[in-house]
């Protein structure tokens, strides 16, 4: 039985080690389908409480190093408290939260 791509997904964010991020489009890549960074971003939205203790949804920001979602569940200030309590630097501009990518880049 094939496994789903959400299920892809999880178990690759599972791995983003704490202190590290990864963009949408890279665990896209690495669920065997690069054009699909917004499936990502939405399988992310799936998760339930439950699973948001095992899936690190925090770590996965956008392509530019932005934290960019707009979800009421998990907003935009919830992942940078929980990043910032990781050891990741968020920096504010232009109203928006930024992590630099050069630094803290998962590279699996």
């Amino acid at each position: 039985m094939s496994q789903s791509f959400f299920d892809k997904v999880y178990q690759i964010v599972k791995r983003v080690p704490k202190g590290k991020v990864a963009t949408y489009g890279q665990i896209a890549a690495l669920a065997g389908s690069p054009r699909s960074a917004r499936m990502v971003g939405w399988a992310l939205h799936q998760i339930n409480d439950r699973q948001a203790k095992e899936i690190p949804w925090q770590r996965i920001i956008n392509r530019e190093g932005r934290i960019s979602t707009t979800c009421l569940d998990h907003p935009p200030d919830l992942q940078k408290f929980l990043l910032v309590n990781e050891g990741v630097e968020v920096k504010d501009r232009e109203g928006n939260s930024w992590i630099d990518l050069e630094k803290f880049l998962w590279k699996p």
